[in-house]
């Protein structure tokens, strides 16, 4: 393959690229917007394979093949979406979709009502064991250290058995 058919080839894909990227930001309707962005993945995919065929290896040719796989996929998933989207509200213009809110979230109004409510106090637990920030070493340890400096005669087992 000589360099002007791969200019060809990356011309074509880039063009494909260009149209599919304006007619994502410009449409409104949700198919039109995954279409635009299939052109968007097939320019790329033709991108892929030019730079592939051109250093005459089959890496490039490898990754379109999975770019491909994974956009049939994303395909799929869309067209759920965009049925159950459809199915709660019977319109495709993605303006339409701006006043949908989480359904578990409280709206404002209620959320204004529960700040002028008290603090709920939680229980607490009592604290278990020693605090190490109050003592870091219990006391029985600390005689048991001060012997062993005092007597240095006395092994670590002997220590170690005392504790």
């Amino acid at each position: 393959m000589n360099i002007v058919e791969t200019q060809n080839l990356l011309l074509f894909g880039g063009t494909l690229f260009a149209i599919g990227l304006i007619g994502f930001l410009t449409r409104r309707s949700l198919i039109l917007m995954f279409l635009s962005l299939e052109t968007m993945l097939s320019g790329v995919s033709v991108n892929l394979i030019a730079f592939s065929k051109l250093h005459h290896n089959y890496q490039g040719q490898v990754l379109a093949i999975m770019i491909l796989t994974i956009a049939a996929c994303e395909a799929a998933i869309a067209l759920a979406f965009v049925v159950s989207l459809y199915r709660r509200k019977p319109t495709l213009d993605v303006r339409a979709w701006d006043e949908l809110s989480e359904t578990i979230l409280p709206h404002e109004q209620e959320v204004e009502s529960e700040t002028n409510l008290p603090e709920e106090q939680f229980p607490s637990l009592t604290p278990a064991g020693l605090d190490p920030l109050v003592r870091p070493i219990p006391s029985s340890v600390d005689v048991l250290l001060h012997e062993s400096k005092q007597h240095p005669s006395a092994s670590s087992q002997e220590v170690t058995q005392r504790v």
